[in-house]
């Protein structure tokens, strides 16, 4: 698998993650739109363990640094 997130990418991504989590289970906890943020939190959050973005892939976005290779 490609990885093509970058570590400043993973870092708002997992933010977002927390964001979204905060949202769905403190502020709005027990109702159907909390529960909904609570499981789109999931997205961010993988995408950001895994490092591969699945929409990047398809639109050709690469945030991760190319390091030059070492002869």
């Amino acid at each position: 698998m490609f990885n093509n997130v970058g570590m400043l990418d993973r870092l708002i991504r997992f933010s977002l993650a927390g964001v979204l989590l905060y949202l769905g289970f403190g502020v709005y906890g027990g109702s159907a739109l909390g529960i909904g943020l609570g499981i789109l939190s999931i997205i961010p959050a993988l995408t950001a363990l895994i490092g591969t973005c699945p929409l990047y892939s398809w639109l050709g976005i690469n945030t991760k640094t190319q390091h030059p290779q070492k002869y």
